[in-house]
């Protein structure tokens, strides 16, 4: 658990900076310099932050990370159905130790002309002030990271969101297996290429 939490610490911070917690945003609010910026920002963090992921031996030859372009095309709007009884699933970790998750809800939504959804989940024992959304797509395990990548999206009032996968970055044991990382449930592979985001 305390694990888990440090990997999203640096990446949190960092999202919810460029976000408003109480309005769902708006796919005329992308920026291209504000998500540049912002990875900046982390690779510093990456750099110089007590909680890097990064070993002595990485830190050394750190260049930063690598991303797609930033590209509007991959900011969509959302809509946010809540499950009318929301149910307590086992998802598995990188190191073995299955967590308790509550999946919360789904986000519907459409890129490439397609109509998609990806399930909310929340960890049992806190419900957070945003939804944790795994996912993987056809750029898993080639140009992205083999486990899939994930998404914070902060929880606002109502049913309409924006998801941003600019924003769309690797769990923490993508570069120190030290760390114990959910892995993405099957019900959360899209069947598109998300090209935007993290690259492995």
């Amino acid at each position: 658990m305390r694990v888990f939490a440090l990997c999203l610490s640096i990446v949190a911070a960092l999202f919810l900076i460029s976000c408003e917690e109480d309005e769902g945003g708006s796919v005329t609010d992308f920026n291209e310099q504000d998500i540049i910026e912002m990875r900046q920002a982390k690779d510093e963090a990456f750099r110089s932050s007590s909680t890097s992921p990064l070993s002595e031996a990485k830190l050394a030859s750190f260049s930063g990370l690598r991303y797609f372009d930033p590209d509007p095309d991959y900011v969509v709007e959302a809509t946010y159905t809540a499950s009318s009884a929301p149910d307590t699933i086992v998802m598995q970790t990188s190191s073995k130790e299955p967590r308790q998750a509550v999946r919360a809800g789904v986000f519907r939504f459409e890129i490439q002309g397609r109509t998609l959804k990806l399930n909310a989940y929340t960890f049992a024992g806190g419900e957070g002030t945003s939804f944790f959304v795994p996912f993987t797509d056809k750029t898993t395990g080639n140009e992205t990271y083999y486990a899939g990548r994930y998404l914070d999206v902060p929880k606002v009032d109502g049913n309409d969101y924006v998801l941003d996968f600019n924003v769309a970055y690797n769990p923490y044991c993508a570069y120190n297996d030290r760390y114990s990382c959910p892995l993405v449930p099957a019900e959360n592979d899209l069947p598109i290429a998300i090209r935007a985001g993290e690259k492995k």
